[in-house]
């Protein structure tokens, strides 16, 4: 993608990893993932100008990201090469899930936002964080700047916490806390809800939210249940979209990709028609097997 191009309303800043998921014995497969770059790329595929800011390695790995993300139509602009290994997420037993990070000292540490294409937060609208990217440091650290930035110049910002092993860290508490006192949109599934607070009813979770954050919108996903929005205005469930379930992987960044889209395409509109898209982003990628990022034709399938 040449320097004339048009610079992304959205932007997704965080983690690119490779998940390498065991696949039997000595088996092993490698897939392109992450939660940050998950919801770029399914955004991108949306049609919206996107880009992931974030580093990967000058590694197999990364250039299997790199491709993706070029294939996907992502800004490659915002995508950096390190010479660090790719980060990886191994997937080790599928059922249950169990899962370690290998990432000391790896790529995505070293993201440098003085990087990004000049006058890019002039142009966005929408910056999405979350993921495992903020409880890793020094990249939780750059990431807090970043978003300070953005606001500053009135760039909204959406969270999605998406809850992982590395999110019991001590010092995470705090930044989770700071990262939601400045989101315009947050995003839990009911399963992160019950991670970040514990032995807490809904209610109280939502009581918790609404201290850090009086008015943002929070949407709560509940798997084939649907999902929850609730505004100051009051509470409102929308049911899921059916389709015939080939799995449930990447369901919820391509929820969160249907949400930003519609909200950085539509910004005067409804807050429920904005989570109305993100349930259909997250039924078309729950249609077909593996990560899938919808298109907008998926989307448009799934209503005729």
């Amino acid at each position: 993608m040449t320097s004339t191009a048009a610079l992304p309303i959205v932007v997704s800043a965080g983690e690119a990893l490779t998940d390498l998921v065991t696949a039997g014995g000595n088996v092993w497969q490698a897939h392109p993932g992450g939660a940050g770059w998950n919801v770029a790329r399914a955004c991108a595929r949306l049609g919206v100008a996107t880009a992931f800011a974030g580093a990967i390695g000058e590694d197999n790995f990364g250039d299997d990201l790199w491709q993706e993300s070029e294939a996907a139509g992502l800004d490659l602009r915002f995508l950096q090469r390190s010479s660090q290994p790719t980060l990886l997420a191994v997937v080790y037993h599928l059922a249950p899930p169990a899962y370690r990070f290998l990432g000391e000292n790896s790529a995505d540490l070293r993201f440098d936002p003085s990087r990004l294409p000049a006058g890019w937060m002039q142009a966005a609208r929408w910056l999405h964080v979350g993921g495992i990217s903020l409880a890793r440091w020094p990249l939780a650290d750059t990431l807090l700047d970043l978003i300070a930035r953005a606001k500053e110049v009135g760039v909204k910002l959406s969270f999605d916490p998406n809850a992982r092993i590395t999110h019991r860290h001590p010092d995470y508490r705090m930044v989770f806390e700071r990262v939601a006192r400045q989101s315009d949109v947050l995003k839990f599934s009911d399963e992160d809800l019950e991670f970040f607070f514990p032995e807490q009813s809904e209610e109280d979770a939502l009581r918790a939210l609404r201290g850090l954050n009086a008015r943002c919108p929070i949407v709560i996903t509940r798997g084939a249940r649907g999902a929850t929005l609730y505004q100051p205005a009051g509470r409102v469930d929308l049911p899921t979209v059916k389709v015939q379930v080939a799995d449930t992987v990447g369901a919820g960044d391509a929820l969160c990709a249907g949400l930003l889209v519609s909200a950085a395409t539509r910004p005067e509109g409804l807050w429920t028609d904005h989570l109305q898209m993100g349930l259909r982003a997250a039924a078309a990628a729950c249609a077909r097997s593996g990560a899938y990022a919808p298109t907008l034709a998926d989307l448009a399938a799934l209503e005729a």
